[in-house]
């Protein structure tokens, strides 16, 4: 997805994954420390955390960047998680059998993630309109 800005053209790619058999709070936690982040930093920290949300989320990331350097030309490691939000799904639900022959409702949540990559802007300073 491209989008336009009226002072530059800025870039970005927008990944979505769905269905993620998670709550969504065990991989809020996790979504909260890349945001805002590098590239590199954001696969060095998910490589890194002891939880199992890392990995489909770290899995999301390289689709981005590769969707990023392979559809629009864009630099990975000049890119950064701009956005980055989990929603929850719908909910799984199954029937365990109990004593008596009666029945117990398990609802097993899931999530969607959603991730935004950014090309980093490149601010060009012109010497002259600066003054000191």
């Amino acid at each position: 997805m491209i989008k336009n800005s009226n002072s530059s053209r800025e870039r970005e790619v927008k990944v979505l994954t769905r269905h993620i058999h998670m709550s969504v709070f065990k991989v809020q936690r996790v979504i909260d420390q890349i945001r805002g982040r590098s590239y590199e930093e954001t696969l060095m920290i998910l490589e890194l955390m002891p939880y199992r949300a890392s990995y489909p989320i770290l899995k999301l990331v390289y689709s981005a960047a590769a969707n990023a350097s392979h559809n629009m030309g864009l630099n990975e490691a000049d890119s950064f998680i701009s956005k980055a939000e989990v929603n929850e799904g719908p909910f799984v639900k199954k029937l365990k059998p109990r004593a008596r022959g009666r029945s117990y409702p398990i609802k097993k949540p899931t999530c969607h993630i959603t991730i935004v990559l950014k090309e980093k802007s490149k601010f060009v300073l012109d010497s002259s309109k600066i003054s000191i």
